[in-house]
């Protein structure tokens, strides 16, 4: 009996001690607007628009099964971007990527730091001789899909990288429209 009144006593619940209060230095409460205080922390968003900022680089306004539309002009079928130039790119198909296909970014002056090539639909690979070949002539290369190729391509053209692309149309009625030709397009 004298066990179970000591062991009771143990578990009983006590009080707890009471510690001195400490203040915490008083933290600025945030509420769900920022003061002009607050403001001064965080920058403000700026957006700029691709072709003021870099008059001179060529961009991808928009991409379909029969083409692409750069800086304003169509191009039909396969194209090469060249930093300051677009020419007709003579392959049908992932297949018909060769050497001979890729010496013209290699031939130009400044020299090309990455080709990004844009195989259609869906990412393919290409032969590794012809990946090999335009490696060793210190030219990197980036395979993807041509929706995200082109946008791969006019990010690093906006970063100021001296880029090239080979692009094959994607089958089908996929299309990117710049937001100028879709307002033009509803106008009409």
């Amino acid at each position: 009996m004298a066990a179970a009144f000591v062991i009771r006593s143990l578990f009983q619940a006590r009080p707890a001690p009471r510690c001195p209060r400490f203040e915490l230095p008083r933290a600025p409460r945030r509420g769900h607007r920022l003061s002009p205080a607050d403001d001064e922390l965080y920058r403000r968003t700026h957006i700029s628009l691709l072709q003021r900022e870099f008059p001179h680089a060529t961009y991808i306004d928009s991409y379909s099964s029969r083409g692409f539309t750069v800086g304003g002009n169509r191009v039909l079928g396969p194209c090469a971007l060249l930093p300051h130039s677009v020419v007709q790119w003579n392959v049908g198909s992932h297949q018909d990527i060769t050497e001979e296909s890729f010496s013209l970014f290699w031939m130009l002056e400044p020299r090309i730091e990455i080709v990004v090539v844009g195989t259609g639909s869906r990412t393919e690979r290409l032969r590794p001789q012809v990946l090999q070949a335009v490696r060793q002539r210190g030219i990197a290369v980036e395979v993807q899909d041509t929706p995200n190729a082109c946008a791969t391509f006019n990010f690093l053209c906006h970063e100021g990288r001296v880029t090239g692309a080979a692009l094959i149309p994607p089958p089908g009625e996929i299309s990117l429209v710049c937001a100028s030709q879709a307002t033009e397009k509803t106008e009409n």
